[in-house]
């Protein structure tokens, strides 16, 4: 008897692919397919960090119910979106975050359900393969502690709590042994790892560099106030990937108050200087048209901002999320407005990335995707993208690249 096949659409953050590595895990009564037109189910695994968020994927399951697929809905939007789907049947099955390693139960029922599940969950799946990728996601922690205005996170995903170290180890243990070599470390909040317990992400980085076949590790997200002394200790080793995601969110402390940041800006700058002048790639997440950046607002912004060494930017325009102070704040600001200044944000970190590419730094690189006419694309330990033309197969392979063009949006190589 065949078994039914199973699609996963996974929307949204590395800490929600990371999630669908582990139902897939957990399958074991039905046949995985990375063709959706091939599936007989579909589970979808939901973002809902913006309204915008949860009408992608509303849009997406009332496509899947035109065809008469079978869809069940997990992830974020469980808890604000999920007893709306349910009720309206564009979903037969809807189950939270704690309820995703029991997959292969709930596939199974044959009767509809909703389930919300709890927020204090801790997953128990060691994952041994990363299906489609060359570099292998590993979740650390789950949850957020902090309080931002414009966030439904800690809502959806609870309190911060941390993965025991021994069983990140034996996760990066197994995964290495399975031929990944780079591992990016995620979850909701990945600089409070280890705060229940004494520990911190710069301990579990030392301890995840011991592992054989360990070559790179990338962080997630990391806020300002996350990078302490201990931290800075490590930039010089060797497993550190050169580049790192700082979450400023704004750069007009007027803004980051509004925001209820946690963050200062003259101390954001004094760090990613300390952090630039020991040669790494920053960036950054950013968001534009938030209630009360009136054009005065924005003008300091856009003054501090240009002090900044980035190479690289995660700008967005705000969206009210409902649910969150944010929302409810008036003085907001036109999209287009928004959008403009966003554009300007992105032109000057283009401009600075392509300058920092310009150096001509000896590149460590993973070759990730390979495409027609002998051509692979892969990341550097900066995280930029190169396309190399190569007679040979690359593919997976890690490559020293020395020789190479740093065009506009990418570099490029031949080794042939």
């Amino acid at each position: 008897m065949m078994r039914p096949k199973v699609y996963f659409k996974t929307f949204g953050c590395r800490t929600n692919l990371f999630d669908t590595q582990i139902m897939i895990k957990n399958l074991q009564n039905f046949e995985l397919t990375e063709i959706e037109e091939s599936a007989d189910i579909v589970v979808v695994n939901s973002c809902t960090v913006t309204n915008g968020a949860d009408s992608g994927v509303r849009s997406y399951l009332h496509r899947l119910k035109s065809e008469g697929k079978r869809v069940y809905l997990t992830g974020c939007g469980v808890l604000t979106r999920g007893e709306e789907i349910f009720t309206q049947e564009l979903a037969f099955g809807v189950f939270g975050h704690s309820y995703k390693e029991q997959i292969d139960s709930l596939l199974s029922q044959k009767t509809r359900f909703s389930f919300k599940g709890d927020l204090e969950h801790i997953d128990s799946t060691v994952i041994t393969e990363f299906i489609g990728k060359s570099r292998a996601f590993v979740k650390v922690q789950e949850g957020c502690d902090f309080s931002c205005s414009y966030c439904i996170i800690p809502s959806v995903r609870g309190k911060a709590r941390s993965l025991p170290v021994d069983r990140i180890v034996s996760q990066v243990e197994i995964l290495a042994q399975h031929g990944f070599g780079e591992f990016v470390l995620t979850g909701t909040n990945v600089g409070s790892y280890g705060k229940e317990s004494g520990l911190n992400v710069a301990k579990l980085l030392k301890a995840l560099s011991q592992i054989k076949g360990v070559k790179r590790l990338r962080l997630g997200s990391l806020e300002p106030s996350q990078i302490d002394a201990e931290f800075m200790e490590l930039l010089e080793e060797p497993f550190m990937a050169r580049h790192l995601h700082i979450a400023l969110q704004h750069t007009s402390p007027k803004m980051l108050q509004i925001m209820n940041r946690r963050n200062e800006a003259q101390g954001d700058l004094a760090l990613f200087e300390r952090l630039a002048q020991k040669g790494y790639a920053l960036g950054t997440d950013f968001i534009l048209g938030h209630p009360g950046e009136s054009e005065e607002v924005w003008k300091e912004a856009w003054e501090r901002f240009v002090a900044f060494p980035l190479t690289h930017l995660h700008a967005f325009v705000y969206s009210p999320r409902e649910g969150t102070p944010s929302s409810l704040m008036k003085d907001r600001i036109s999209g287009n407005i928004a959008k403009e200044r966003m554009r300007i944000l992105q032109e000057r970190v283009r401009e600075n990335n392509h300058h920092f590419r310009q150096k001509g730094e000896k590149l460590w690189v993973l070759i990730e995707s390979e495409r027609e006419g002998g051509l692979y694309q892969g990341l550097d330990q900066f995280f930029n993208r190169i396309e190399i033309r190569s007679s040979d197969s690359l593919a997976g392979r890690w490559l020293e690249v020395s020789d190479y063009e740093a065009e506009s949006e990418i570099n490029r190589a031949e080794l042939l």
